[in-house]
């Protein structure tokens, strides 16, 4: 709607995780390379955790686009699973026919000989779960069986958990700790700073194409940043909402003003979710 009265050939702050818009920020940076150096060197395990918004599905969705034709990628976003459910996700994302009444053991075997099957083709597999904090200790202590399919040298399946700061806590507990000595990559993708934040939106707007002229003086970053703590999709949330009410009132430049009014009306809608999921 405000595109062409900003000067934009889209829109700079869309939610969705497009690659396009990827912003190298140092923390998102040493995420996608530990998830690359896990996957390549075929270390296992892998855990990414982040706030709500902080930029993993990015990194993730940045990851898909790294890895070469010689990789098999499963992802799971249902995290809300039985341990037998779980199994036959798995298989139903990577495409290996199976019957719902099988057992377990079953459903594991024809994994196993799907994952020796897919390594000797020189295929490397890759298990994304996501909202991992969410998985059961029963559901997890399955995935670190799935884990343990390997060969002498290899694994046979290389498995990346992503989740919210939760599931750092979840693997914490005692009764994972077998799950735990197995993770070789773990890193946590901290909000930005403020002058990370400035530049991930200075990023954003020139990749939409802006012509150059300054939408959000140095004031309003400061805002901006103050009010969204450095996660990137509430800078994004505030951006775009910001941009739309400058558009109605046909200011090509973003007030403070306006940044307070926009984020007092998202805090009133979050507290209205918030309730309402209660």
């Amino acid at each position: 709607m405000y595109e062409s009265f900003y000067g934009f050939k889209e829109k700079p702050f869309n939610v969705t995780p497009d690659t396009k818009f990827f912003f190298a920020s140092e923390k998102h940076e040493e995420a996608l390379d530990s998830l690359i150096y896990a996957v390549s060197d075929r270390k296992g395990f892998a855990v990414i955790t982040g706030e709500i918004g902080s930029g993993k599905t990015t990194v993730w969705h940045n990851l898909l686009n790294s890895l070469d034709k010689g990789t098999k990628i499963a992802t799971i976003t249902n995290s809300h699973l039985t341990g037998k459910q779980m199994i036959m996700a798995i298989l139903d994302e990577f495409e290996v026919a199976f019957k719902e009444h099988w057992s377990k053991i079953k459903l594991i075997s024809i994994l196993n000989q799907f994952l020796i099957e897919q390594i000797s083709l020189g295929f490397n597999v890759v298990l994304i779960i996501d909202e991992a904090q969410n998985l059961s200790f029963s559901v997890l202590e399955e995935v670190r069986m799935i884990s343990n399919l390997e060969t002498e040298k290899e694994k046979l399946i290389q498995i990346i958990l992503m989740g919210q700061p939760e599931l750092k806590n979840k693997l914490a507990c005692r009764r994972l700790e077998q799950l735990r000595q197995r993770i070789s990559v773990y890193y946590h993708i901290y909000p930005l700073d403020k002058e990370e934040s400035k530049r991930y939106i200075r990023h954003r707007l020139d990749v939409a194409g802006a012509n150059g002229g300054v939408i959000f003086n140095s004031s309003t970053l400061d805002d901006i940043y103050s009010y969204s703590q450095g996660i990137p999709r509430r800078i994004n949330t505030l951006c775009d909402r910001a941009l739309l009410t400058g558009f109605t009132r046909e200011q090509k430049q973003v007030s403070p003003d306006i940044i307070k009014e926009v984020a007092s009306e998202l805090a009133i809608v979050d507290n209205l979710q918030t309730n309402k999921e209660e």
